[in-house]
C-alpha cells in the first residue's frame, strides 16, 4: 500500500514539472513588465518627450516626438532646417504634412477610425492593462528569432476598417525567453501600395530612461531588409506638454483667397 502511494506521488510530481516549468502568455506580460521598472512604474507614465536621429538607408534625420497618456501624439522631424510633421493625432482625427507643400493635411476617416481605436490606446505600452483596452493576448509556442529564443505572443487588438469593412487585426511579438523584453514584432500592413506585406520592428538597447527601461533603437524591416532605423538618445517621462502642438494648424490663406 504505502509503495503504491509513493507510485502516485512520484507520477503527480512528474506530470506536474512540465506545468510548473511553462510559461503562460500573462506570465511572460507579467515578467516583462517586472524586469523593466515594475507595472507601478509603468502605469505612472501619463506622458513622454524622445529625441533622436531616424535613418533612411544613409540619410539622417533629428527628430522629436511627444506622446500623452490619451492617444494624443505628435512627431516633429528636421529636413535640412524645416519642421516636417510626419504624423500626429489629436485624440480623433489622424494628420500629417504634405511633403511637397509644407501644409498640414488630415488623414481620411479611415485612416484616423484604425489609429483610435488602436494606436491611441498603445501608450506607454500596447500591453499595460490591455484587457481594459478590448485586447487579448495568447501564447502561440517558443522560437528562435534573430539568434534569439523567444516565446510568440500574439496580441489581438480591435477590429479596423479594411475598405469600409470590419476586419480582424493582431500584432505578433517576440520575447526573449531569458530576459522577457520583446525583441521583435511583426504585423501585416492593411493599406496602401504595401498592403499584404508584413513589416518587422527590431527592439533593442533597452536603457534607464526614469524609472524603467525602455528601447532606444528600433528597426523596421520590410522584405528582410531595414527600411528604417529609430535611434532614441533622450526620453523624459512625465514631460510638461502643451497640448496645442497636436492640433491641426489651417491651411495658410493663398494669395488668391486674401484678394
Amino acid at each position: 500500500m504505502k509503495a503504491l502511494k509513493l507510485l502516485i506521488v512520484v507520477f503527480a510530481l512528474v506530470a506536474f514539472t512540465p506545468i510548473s516549468n511553462a510559461q503562460t502568455a500573462e506570465e511572460i506580460i507579467a515578467n516583462y513588465f517586472e524586469n523593466t521598472g515594475g507595472i507601478d512604474a509603468w502605469k505612472k507614465i501619463e506622458s513622454m518627450k524622445a529625441t533622436g536621429t531616424a535613418a533612411f538607408g544613409p540619410q539622417k534625420f533629428p527628430f522629436t516626438m511627444y506622446m500623452v497618456k490619451d492617444g494624443r501624439m505628435v512627431a516633429h522631424v528636421d529636413l535640412q532646417g524645416q519642421n516636417f510633421i510626419p504624423q500626429a493625432f489629436d485624440g480623433e482625427n489622424q494628420w500629417q504634412m504634405n511633403f511637397q507643400s509644407m501644409e498640414a493635411e488630415a488623414s481620411d476617416s479611415e485612416t484616423s477610425h484604425n489609429y483610435k481605436v488602436n494606436d491611441a490606446k498603445d501608450f506607454p505600452d500596447p500591453f499595460l492593462d490591455y484587457a481594459s483596452k478590448g485586447y487579448s493576448i495568447s501564447l502561440e509556442g517558443k522560437e528562435t528569432i534573430e539568434g534569439t529564443e523567444a516565446y510568440k505572443v500574439k496580441l489581438t487588438k480591435n477590429k479596423i476598417l479594411v475598405d469600409g469593412k470590419e476586419e480582424d487585426f493582431s500584432v505578433t511579438y517576440y520575447f526573449d525567453a531569458e530576459n522577457f523584453v520583446p525583441i521583435v514584432s511583426e504585423q501585416m500592413i492593411t493599406s496602401g501600395q504595401q498592403k499584404g506585406m508584413v513589416t518587422q520592428t527590431l527592439y533593442s538597447d533597452y536603457l534607464e530612461a526614469g524609472d524603467i527601461f525602455y528601447p532606444h533603437t528600433m528597426d523596421v524591416k520590410m522584405g528582410g531588409q531595414v527600411i528604417q532605423t529609430i535611434s532614441t538618445s533622450e526620453i523624459e517621462f512625465n514631460a510638461d506638454i502643451d497640448g496645442s502642438i497636436f492640433v491641426m494648424p489651417e491651411k495658410a490663406a493663398s494669395t488668391e483667397d486674401k484678394n
